[in-house]
């Protein structure tokens, strides 16, 4: 028997009505949204279920948003019974998959994933920085060009290393635009800009990294109950204190995706659960490697025609 890990995706996979279908049949699945709703102090549903999409994708609303409608989902596949080998996010998925682990608790997650969203949009003033997507260029060769025009031009570096022949760089809008010029010189066949509100997964973040620091400082956070494969070191990672310290780190270096991913294969890994909404992070992994099975969990449909 092969083993499975849940995966949980990030910023870029909200969508308007996401969770809508299990917040109306399931009533664990409603209380995840009641619950975040408490937190927050505002109708999070409301603005999940109907928009405007301008709204929800503010990184301080989008990133409550696609917690709780992970944390909604899972609630509702809970009812098969399956255990994960390990759990996995991309970036703010890392969130996810923290809770599921028992690392955090959902009440927690979704304070601090509300104030990182703040933080984050904070950190650099808007239209200073920015990201794009680089497709067909080669690791090394894409990270020796980020150093070069770092040197002499302005900040730009890796971001997301996602699969082979997709990495998102991220920096300085002079830094960012040098990079989409001579992509080429990687080996890049496009370099596409996105549509984000701030270099995220950039050193230009470290000021939200430390604000971030001191409000996890106070949230308690336990040893994993499942291993958790952490963005920044693509590694499993057990214990509190240093899930806690890697989260910090995490907004500013680079999430290692793909090393994550094959890190879970390596370990026997095979089948590939994601949980939330879109298809973002199965679309990565079958480019990863296309012989692991790939599920995604994002509507009650998918839940109900799931076999294991």
């Amino acid at each position: 028997m092969g083993k499975m890990a849940f995966i949980f995706p990030g910023q870029g996979s909200q969508a308007v009505g996401m969770g809508k279908d299990v917040y109306d049949a399931v009533p664990a699945s409603r209380a995840a949204f009641d619950t975040a709703e408490r937190v927050l102090g505002f109708p999070l549903s409301e603005m999940v279920f109907n928009g405007p999409d301008s709204d929800l994708k503010q990184t301080a609303n989008t990133q409550p948003a696609l917690l709780t409608t992970s944390y909604a989902l899972y609630k509702a596949f809970a009812a098969k019974g399956i255990q994960p080998d390990y759990v996995a996010g991309h970036s703010l998925g890392e969130y996810s998959a923290l809770v599921i682990a028992g690392v955090l608790r959902y009440e927690d997650a979704v304070a601090i994933v509300r104030q990182r969203g703040q933080f984050m949009e904070q950190a650099v003033p808007s239209g200073q920085g920015a990201m794009a997507a680089v497709l067909g260029a080669e690791r090394e060769r894409l990270g020796a060009l980020c150093d070069d025009i770092t040197a002499d031009t302005a900040p730009v570096e890796m971001a997301n290393v996602n699969c082979p022949g997709q990495i998102v760089v991220s920096g300085s809008n002079a830094g960012v635009q040098a990079l989409v010029e001579r992509g080429k010189e990687a080996g890049a066949k496009r370099v596409i800009p996105l549509e984000v509100s701030g270099p995220f997964h950039s050193t230009l973040m470290k000021p939200a990294a430390g604000r971030l620091g001191e409000a996890l400082r106070d949230v308690t956070m336990q040893d994993a109950h499942i291993p958790v494969v952490a963005n920044v070191s693509a590694r499993p990672e057990q214990q509190g204190e240093r899930i806690r310290q890697l989260l910090v780190e995490q907004v500013f270096s680079p999430v290692l995706w793909e090393d994550s991913v094959r890190y879970m294969i390596e370990q026997g890994v095979d089948t590939f659960v994601e949980i939330g909404a879109g298809t973002v992070l199965a679309g990565l992994v079958k480019k990863i490697d296309r012989s692991v099975r790939v599920i995604s969990i994002n509507s009650l449909e998918a839940i109900e025609a799931y076999e294991s």
